[in-house]
């Protein structure tokens, strides 16, 4: 009789064990899913009217493509919160978004800054369009542009996926993040003229003149104090609003690192993601005022 109870113990603590190897393997599935595999997670629904599909380019380089740990809130499925894989799939917004650098790509701002859309807009789709390029300068923003470390023309391949998504949808905004690589003497002078140029190309490309272009201030980190080019290329981006119409700067105070003195921390990519929308909210025109009709 004890044998046997011994027997049924063992049994009992195999199938538990398997059981609980299924569901850890499960969570990771649901963490690392991205492309198909995502769609196994959750079926990804397009809106067929393309105004009720609304959506934003998220380029830039890291920081914008995101480097933060992945957590369990981070592969919460949202139905209204979509993102464009690398295959030109919708499918659901779970971190990472990117896949510029796949072994270190991670929690970003996109995410959190749609999430925080679609609460504001009951029965509107977001569509998050990733395009940014780890380490990519903003010269390699251009036609024609190569960016060695990703393998990829950034602003070529950015403007063929929002073109694809905006088969489906309709452009509300761009969200770009980027200017570390351009933080050196040389680059830093020119860095103006060529932000400026892009935006305005890009815009031009899309067909959308007015379209809100919002840019994020660079980490401000206490072990590594600005140069005087990290300080140029930031009043570059701050200056924008009062330089050309229809930018917004979003700043970055108090956000932490991960340790690298580099990338935002997975707390910090999520709260700048709030930060972009507050400024992209403010950003839009009020509603208009309602009347009393008699």
């Amino acid at each position: 009789m004890r044998r046997t109870l011994i027997q049924v113990v063992f049994f009992l603590v195999i199938i538990a064990k398997a059981c609980g190897d299924y569901l850890h393997g499960a969570y990771e599935f649901a963490l690392k899913a991205d492309g198909a595999e995502a769609n196994k997670v959750a079926a990804a629904v397009v809106p067929q009217d393309r105004e009720s599909f609304h959506l934003f380019l998220l380029a830039g380089q890291s920081n914008m493509a995101g480097r933060g740990t992945v957590e369990p809130q981070d592969a919460v499925v949202h139905a209204n919160v979509l993102s464009l894989n690398k295959q030109g799939e919708w499918v659901p917004a779970i971190d990472p978004l990117h896949f510029d650098k796949p072994r270190v790509a991670g929690v970003g701002l996109g995410r959190t800054f749609a999430l925080d859309y679609a609460a504001d807009y009951p029965g509107i789709t977001v569509g998050l369009i990733p395009c940014a390029a780890g380490g990519s300068p903003i010269a390699t923003w251009e036609p024609g542009g190569y960016h060695d470390q990703t393998d990829s023309h950034p602003y070529d391949d950015a403007l063929q996926r929002v073109r694809t998504a905006l088969k489906v949808g309709t452009l509300k905004g761009i969200l770009w993040h980027q200017g570390e690589s351009d933080s050196t003497p040389d680059r830093s002078v020119v860095y103006e003229e060529q932000l400026h140029a892009m935006i305005g190309r890009l815009r031009a490309d899309v067909e959308s003149s007015n379209v809100p272009f919002l840019a994020g201030q660079l980490g401000q980190f206490a072990e590594k104090p600005w140069n005087e080019s990290r300080k140029r290329v930031d009043e570059v981006h701050r200056s924008l609003p009062q330089k050309i119409e229809h930018c917004g700067f979003v700043e970055s105070s108090g956000l932490g690192h991960r340790g690298d003195q580099t990338h935002f921390d997975s707390a910090a990519y999520r709260e700048f993601g709030h930060r972009y929308y507050k400024v992209f909210k403010a950003m839009a025109k009020p509603a208009p005022a309602k009347t009393n009709q008699k």
